[in-house]
């Protein structure tokens, strides 16, 4: 398994650098990994989907997909898109310390 470092702690990532432990998760990390995918700053709607996206799965054991994650997060899929280009679900559980989504490719 890879390992990442990053805020100068060694962190385990799959090929594509998902954390695989989400303990090692905090939203000082949250925000190294956005500004690394592009987004320079985290506003609180960034933030709502990425809790929304860390409790679903942390409670289910799965990432909710692009049409629940629009429908229950409280931000629309057109929103979802603007907040995180490239792939709303899938940066959203980047970022939020998670898995990749199932159907995300």
């Amino acid at each position: 398994m890879p390992t990442l470092t990053m805020l100068d702690t060694a962190l385990d990532v799959d090929a594509e650098g998902f954390l695989q432990n989400p303990e090692q998760w905090n939203e000082s990390l949250a925000a190294e990994i956005a500004r690394e995918n592009g987004i320079p700053e985290l506003t609180e709607r960034h933030w709502m989907v990425v809790r929304y996206m860390r409790d679903r799965y942390l409670t289910t054991g799965a990432a909710p997909s692009i049409r629940s994650l629009g429908k229950e997060s409280g931000v629309d899929i057109k929103e979802l898109y603007k907040l995180f280009p490239k792939g709303p679900a899938k940066l959203a559980a980047k970022i939020g310390g998670i898995p990749k989504p199932k159907g995300c490719i």
